[in-house]
């Protein structure tokens, strides 16, 4: 009986699901029937809103596009009474009266901002991250935007480049769970307090060389479809409304005019069906890639499937002359009309274009309690212990703090890179929050110590949008260093500023900057206990740092929360369980450095102590990391039983679970994240000396011991081969599991592929 109800409840979603693709596609087709080629080519416009007022709507060059219907989506509108305006001119003032799609930034929260991306994906918590998402469509949509620009899920493997910040780290197994989790998080069942998605950014971004932002990409595709595509082609099977096209190059070509990812892959490949926007201005870039003028790149950027401009007037200045010479075809404008007038059915903006117009919401969904608490537990899950000598960690609340550093008590800075909804003056500083924890009890002092940097023309740069003020460094460093030399225990809040990692936050140089560092080592001179605080949005160089420092946490930039969160876990009151999903490593020269590297004709063991002539190596550094992927510390401890098999083998259509007992072995209760690994060591094409395979984050009482299960299926070990088949090849598969990917840690069993 429940199989027979089971059956019927799917018929019935399959029913529904059928009739409402008819239903708009009806509408949608009567709709355009009445449209002139310039209402169809006004939808494939979107332009910036920074120039609306709420007074002058229809004066404005926005609101004379929108009474004309040549205006079909405008991003960074802030004020609900100027969306309001400007879609009551869509509506009443424009001939068909087509509503507008209102979009921005929503990258990690809104008011109640949320760690950055980089930071979340080391929380290994998708259901939190999941939710992250979820609050941040509500709070977006109670200020009228229904359109975010997110997820970005591309891989990374430079930390150079700024936008690493963005993403989920380097891992496609890993970022393609987080990627579906944020999907759903923000689009919901496209209800009132849901956005649309905007997956980002298509294709290879986070590739350029030299980790420059806006640089050159070039790669086989045999490593596209293994190692970076599993981000966007997971974003699209769970349905992202949207894609935002990258700006690199594809092959040679920009990929906003790349048929073959943009038509042969995204869509006919992954059967892909929202519409695709380009990023800010990319068709006028494709003339500075050598593309040729607006008119022709206007025409390859449609040809290729791309639908909508954001920001280069290109398709509205073009299209129609590109029609009349023969370049485009009236079915190519139509298709991509057809998807824009899709997006706003689905968005619900035709049965009522101000269904995310409510002022009542300004007063109960922004920046609430729950939402804040929701910020602060996640935000605590996010840091990652790197080192805790002699158990530093965590701080006691008595006697004598000092908290010492340009990012100790800095409001705006906490929040990280695109919080494009950020109210700092409603957040705690850390200070503030520290001496609120410790309240009665013990005594927090600061100092701010120097400056991010000596040079005031770099610090300007690395503050850009949120200054810090300027301060002598010798006086403040002699302020600092009395303040230490009467505490019982040092806390160091040192690092990035957060415009220092983004987009256009490129870094040649990962160290910790100069005047901080040279405060550091007098601080570390001194001897006492010393706790560093490592601000960054992404992995940074800290060999002498963990060759000195009793106690390293990395704490990321954890949004509006950050203050409390980071003394949760500085006091103890929360566990540190946050893991590594970037390498970190020991060098600058080692970069790229990445744990699912593929093997060389010579390689030498893992942290191999001499240098070997001949062999792949450096004469100056190890090639082994400073802290790998997956990498963690806790306030407790947990072991980790052999491996137990269902079976030894696995059958084309059958599966296998591997299983391991893990135990904590520690005093305190904690969590902890398990991960799976595996490795083909006779393959088609070379394959990874290990990739992540399944992860589970667990929670463990003082002495407490759980199994821990991970199904492998064929469909888990496939890749793509040399001509891009998807295939398993029969043979021995190693399979690992451990806390981490370093070889030392993970235990090891092998299964035969029939």
């Amino acid at each position: 009986m429940k199989k027979r109800l089971l059956l019927t409840s799917v018929f019935i979603a399959v029913c529904t699901g059928i009739f409402a693709q008819s239903d708009m596609n009806q509408y949608i087709d009567k709709l355009m029937q009445k449209m002139t080629l310039q209402e169809k080519i006004g939808q494939l416009n979107l332009l910036p809103g920074n120039d609306i007022t709420t007074g002058a709507v229809m004066k404005s060059p926005l609101g004379e596009l929108t009474a004309k219907g040549e205006l079909g989506a405008v991003l960074n509108v802030k004020g609900l009474d100027k969306i309001r305006a400007l879609q009551e001119v869509a509506v009443k003032k424009s001939r068909l009266g087509i509503p507008l799609i209102f979009g921005q930034d929503v990258i990690h929260g809104y008011q109640t901002v949320f760690p950055i991306p980089l930071a979340l994906s080391c929380s290994w918590d998708i259901a939190a991250i999941e939710n992250s998402a979820r609050i941040a469509a509500k709070e977006a949509t109670a200020l009228g935007i229904n359109w975010a620009y997110s997820p970005m899920v591309d891989i990374a493997l430079d930390p150079r480049w700024g936008r690493i910040a963005e993403g989920n780290g380097e891992d496609p197994f890993l970022g393609a769970c987080i990627a579906q989790a944020m999907v759903k998080g923000l689009q919901g069942n496209y209800g009132k307090e849901n956005v649309m998605a905007c997956v980002k950014h298509y294709a290879l971004y986070g590739a350029i060389e030299a980790g420059r932002d806006y640089n050159t990409v070039d790669m086989s595709k045999v490593r596209m479809y293994n190692q970076y595509f599993a981000g966007y082609k997971a974003a699209a099977e769970a349905g992202a409304g949207s894609f935002m096209t990258s700006f690199n190059l594809v092959d040679g070509i920009p990929a906003t005019a790349n048929k073959w990812l943009v038509t042969d892959v995204l869509r006919n490949q992954w059967k892909y069906d929202g519409f695709v926007v380009t990023d800010y201005g990319s068709i006028k870039e494709m003339t500075s890639h050598g593309l040729g003028d607006q008119m022709t790149c206007s025409a390859l950027a449609l040809k290729a499937g791309t639908d909508m401009d954001m920001c280069s007037n290109a398709f509205i200045e073009n299209l129609e002359k590109c029609l009349k010479s023969g370049t485009v075809s009236q079915a190519d404008i139509d298709r991509a009309c057809r998807k824009v007038l899709e997006a706003k059915y689905k968005l619900g903006l035709f049965k009522d274009p101000y269904r995310f117009i409510d002022k009542k919401r300004l007063q109960k969904d922004l920046y609430t309690a729950e939402n804040r608490a929701a910020a602060r537990q996640l935000a605590a899950e996010t840091f990652v212990l790197l080192k805790n000598d002699d158990h530093i960690l965590p701080l006691q609340k008595k006697g004598k703090i000092a908290l010492i550093g340009p990012l100790g008590d800095n409001r705006s800075n906490m929040v990280g890179c695109w919080s494009t909804g950020d109210i700092p003056e409603k957040y705690s500083t850390l200070k503030e929050a520290m001496q609120r924890a410790v309240k009665g009890k013990a005594v927090v002092e600061y100092a701010q110590g120097c400056n991010i940097y000596a040079d005031e023309t770099t610090q300007k740069g690395a503050t850009f949008g949120r200054p810090i003020p300027r301060v002598n460094d010798a006086e403040a460093q002699k302020e600092a260093l009395q303040l230490a030399q009467r505490a019982d225990v040092i806390v160091c809040a040192m690092g990035e500023m957060a415009e220092m990692s983004g987009e256009s936050s490129s870094r040649s140089d990962l160290a910790l900057p100069d005047v901080q560092m040279q405060l550091l080592q007098k601080l570390v001179a001194l001897g006492k206990p010393l706790v560093l605080l490592n601000f960054s949005g992404r992995p940074t160089i800290m060999k002498w740092e963990s060759e000195h420092v009793p106690a390293i946490m990395n704490v990321w930039f954890a949004g509006s929360e950050a203050g409390d969160a980071i003394s949760d876990v500085l006091f103890g009151d929360q566990m540190p369980s946050g893991k590594l999903t970037t390498t970190f490593p020991q060098s600058l020269g080692q970069i790229p450095l990445y744990y699912n590297h593929l093997n060389t004709g010579r390689p030498v063991a893992p942290r191999a102590k001499e240098y070997q002539k001949f062999q792949s190596n450096y004469i100056d550094v190890r090639n082994d990391p400073l802290y790998p992927f997956g990498y963690g510390l806790s306030y407790t401890t947990f072991s980790y039983s052999d491996i137990t098999l269902s079976g030894k083998t696995l059958g084309r259509d059958g599966r296998l679970t591997a299983t391991v007992t893990v135990t904590n072995t520690g005093s305190r209760d904690g969590d902890e994240i398990v991960q799976m690994y595996t490795h083909d060591p006779a393959a088609r094409v070379a394959r990874p000396v290990k990739e992540l395979k399944g992860f589970r984050r667990i929670h463990l009482k003082a002495g407490e011991s759980t199994q821990v299960s991970f199904e492998i299926t064929p469909e888990l070990l496939k890749y793509y081969d040399a001509d891009l088949n998807h295939v398993i090849d029969p043979g021995e598969i190693e399979v690992m599991v451990g806390p981490d990917s370093d070889d030392r840690n993970l235990r090891k069993s092998t299964i035969t592929v029939l």
